[in-house]
């Protein structure tokens, strides 16, 4: 198949440089290079890196405006194949492919339809997360599926670790519907069931809420980390909480009260303390949690929910 590729972050590699080994692609489409890191230098996205790499066309646009579909267009893809790339495909791009555009997507459609599905899925409390190919249409992830994966969620794996996961299976589960688009067999079910949304992460989202159960807060520091970044505060500063476990045995501890037992540091919850095993306090950086009780200048610690 002659491909038109579209994705941005890292998630999306595995599926570029799989199809790159298999198909023809016509054009990669990524979002503009964006200022990273302190000192706000101009970046090439991931997959930007990656498609020049391999020696691919390469464009570049925040918004699939006229300009973006006429190079899109001048590439003759038979298909549009999409993996995280951060904006709407709408008409008149969505048909000129003749086999229109499918997406991979990061959830078990129609649950967790949105940018941040698997992210929605830990917090939740989601036993599985998964990956779906469907057809794009224009209605927000809603096109008939060809096909999914069920990805089991391992104990206590972020946001970061599912996403790697499913960014690799999940490049096969998409290289197998689109040979199969090519030899005529492909066939696409309509989504069952009440969908679910998954909008864009908040800081907000990311903060930690003492006076949850320890299984709750210990979901939401799974579903926000690394990204937006669970977070909580002491004594009016941000403190990032970097790693975290549920702890192996009973202390009472008030919600948001902070102490150490052992070599262990834990904050209490609306149940059972967790552990904290790394921290990173703001304007500093990460360091393991012992060494930053050992730093703390505060009186009877407790963390802000």
């Amino acid at each position: 198949m002659r491909i038109v590729f579209a994705g941005t972050p890292e998630v999306a590699l595995p599926a570029l440089r799989l199809l790159a080994g298999r198909h023809e692609i016509a054009a990669v489409l990524t979002r503009p290079d964006a200022p990273l890191g302190r000192k706000r230098q101009f970046t090439p996205s991931p997959v930007a890196a990656a498609a020049a790499e391999l020696g691919l066309p390469l464009i570049k646009a925040a918004r699939l405006d006229a300009a973006a579909t006429a190079e899109v267009t001048a590439a003759a893809p038979e298909l549009g194949v999409i993996v995280a790339y951060g904006a709407l495909v709408r008409e008149p791009l969505l048909g000129r492919p003749p086999h229109g555009w499918i997406n991979l997507h990061f959830s078990l459609l129609p649950r967790w339809r949105g940018a941040a599905p698997v992210q929605h899925a830990l917090i939740a409390g989601d036993a599985a997360a998964g990956a779906s190919v469907f057809q794009l249409v224009p209605a927000l992830d809603a096109g008939d599926v060809f096909d999914r994966l069920v990805y089991p969620m391992p104990p206590l794996a972020t946001a970061g670790d599912v996403l790697d996961g499913l960014a690799h299976r999940g490049a096969y589960l998409l290289n197998d519907v689109v040979t199969a688009i090519e030899q005529g067999t492909a066939s696409a079910q309509p989504q069952t069931g009440p969908p679910t949304l998954a909008p864009k992460l908040t800081r907000d989202d990311a903060r930690l809420r003492w006076d949850e159960p320890a299984e709750r807060v210990l979901a939401r520091w799974q579903g926000t980390t690394p990204e937006p970044g669970a977070h909580t505060t002491l004594a009016g500063a941000l403190l990032k909480i970097l790693s975290a476990r549920p702890a192996d045995r009973s202390v009472a501890l008030a919600p948001g009260r902070i102490a150490q037992d052992g070599r262990d540091v834990l904050i209490g919850t609306g149940t059972e303390p967790i552990i904290v095993d790394r921290v990173q306090p703001a304007g500093k950086p990460a360091m393991a949690a012992g060494d930053w009780w050992r730093g703390l200048r505060v009186d009877e610690p407790v963390a802000g929910s």
